[in-house]
């Protein structure tokens, strides 16, 4: 499509991209949703608790086996060796390092060695659902959150749980057991389930049929140069956004229609959960508001597991080990570390360089919004407008420059993850501006009084 004229291309849009799309992505996910539905009937029967972990632990592997088919085994043998080490240091204080030094070696061994680079990346999300699952349960053991040894069925539930083993989103083992329990399924469980899945395909259609060809067909800016290598930066980073938007929302969907992602206030049931917030990424405050609405359970436990233990360390190095932690669940390619370090010296330098500022001015300039009863004696006037707005413009400016490199056009590069000549060449096309930028404010940071 991108040789049509505009005329010619809205006419096709619809017929060549839009359509073709949605009905694609509804065929690949229709069993994923009719399993997870069928696994909420039976959590509605009066059925053993065994039964029924027995029954989600079939469901989870079905649906490995749809999308993945043999490579499933990886998953299963990881979740086998999860209890196994869990079992074997039943007694340990340090069940949660243990497991994290476990789940790192076996993530090396395969990526570098036991599976194709292809099949590794397609089961990539699954690998890390496991992985997290299982961490974040035995820290809890470590802690006292989760009292008892699960036994090995109700530990595969909870990993295999079918509405989180395939998209996410990660939830706790708390929170497995009190969906296992089962809300009654009223009309706001329905409408969640729907308005989910609606927006994911909406998002998907976007991604797919409307971000690639922004310019000039969506928005009529013709350019060359350096000037068009930033528009076609934007329009690589939009497509990837939405991407994760389509995810995040058919995850919420799952879970939801599985029977989990609900909160309780006295009598009733919230179904609440939000996995991505787009309008604060798309339109940021600051970047640390793009990393927190960006995938809110992944945040969640990225902060209660891992920086909060490494803030012994310091603010800094505990936030490298946060984003490194984070580089490390996603594989082990150079662009997805690059950008998640890069990533975690603009959130710290955003942070360190507004809070600074938020004391000298006092005004409400901070990465997050202030609360109503701040001591900020300055709170809407036009500089605290003009300071979060110029933050805010600088946000959308570091993500087009980390999304730069996440081509639509590169479908092999993207099966096998983009390496790193890719990644440095589209950052030197940029003139590598990102680091640059974020080195200045650091300067900046450290000559302001």
């Amino acid at each position: 499509m991108g040789s049509f004229s505009r005329q010619d291309f809205f006419r096709e849009l619809s017929r060549g991209c839009v359509f073709p799309t949605a009905q694609q992505g509804l065929e690949q996910v229709w069993p994923l949703l009719a399993v997870c539905l069928g696994s909420r009937l039976v959590w509605r029967v009066a059925l053993p608790a065994w039964l029924k972990h027995l029954a989600t632990v079939a469901g989870g592997l079905y649906c490995l086996h749809h999308f993945f088919q043999r490579q499933m085994v990886w998953v299963v043998l990881l979740s086998v060796m999860c209890y196994a080490m869990l079992f074997l240091c039943r007694r340990s204080g340090h069940r949660g390092v243990l497991l994290s030094a476990t789940i790192l070696v076996y993530l090396l061994l395969g990526e570098l060695h036991m599976v194709t680079a292809v099949s590794w990346h397609k089961m990539r999300g699954a690998q890390m659902i496991v992985a997290m699952k299982a961490i974040s349960l035995g820290f809890d053991l470590d802690q006292g959150s989760v009292g008892t040894m699960p036994s090995p069925l109700e530990f595969m539930g909870y990993i295999y749980f079918v509405g989180t083993v395939i998209f996410g989103p990660w939830v706790s083992f708390s929170s497995y057991r009190r969906a296992v329990d089962s809300q009654p399924m009223s009309f706001s469980w329905f409408h969640k389930v729907m308005s989910s899945m609606v927006k994911s395909i909406l998002y998907l259609v976007v991604s797919t049929c409307v971000a690639p060809y922004l310019f000039p067909y969506f928005i009529p800016v013709y350019s060359d140069g350096l000037l068009q290598r930033w528009l076609a930066a934007y329009e690589n980073a939009v497509s990837f956004h939405f991407s994760n938007y389509f995810v995040a929302f058919l995850s919420e969907a799952t879970l939801t229609l599985a029977g989990g992602g609900f909160t309780l206030h006295k009598e009733s049931t919230h179904w609440d959960m939000w996995v991505s917030r787009p309008l604060d990424v798309d339109l940021p405050r600051s970047m640390v508001s793009v990393v927190t609405s960006w995938n809110q359970p992944m945040s969640r436990w990225l902060n209660t597991y891992v920086f909060r233990s490494a803030l012994t360390l310091g603010r800094f190095p505990a936030i490298l080990v946060t984003y490194s932690a984070s580089a490390l669940l996603h594989g082990f390619s150079f662009h997805l570390g690059a950008v998640l370090l890069t990533l975690g010296f603009i959130t710290y330098v955003e942070h360190v360089l507004r809070t600074k500022m938020a004391t000298m001015l006092s005004a409400c300039v901070l990465s997050k919004r202030c609360p109503a009863a701040c001591p900020h004696r300055n709170k809407t006037g036009v500089v605290v407008r003009l300071t979060n707005v110029t933050f805010g413009l600088l946000a959308i400016f570091y993500l087009t420059y980390l999304g730069s490199f996440f081509d639509t056009d590169s479908d092999a590069e993207e099966e096998e993850g983009y390496g790193m000549s890719h990644t440095l060449q589209r950052w030197k096309q940029l003139g590598w501006s990102g680091h640059w930028v974020a080195l200045a404010l650091w300067v900046i940071y450290k000559l302001l009084p």
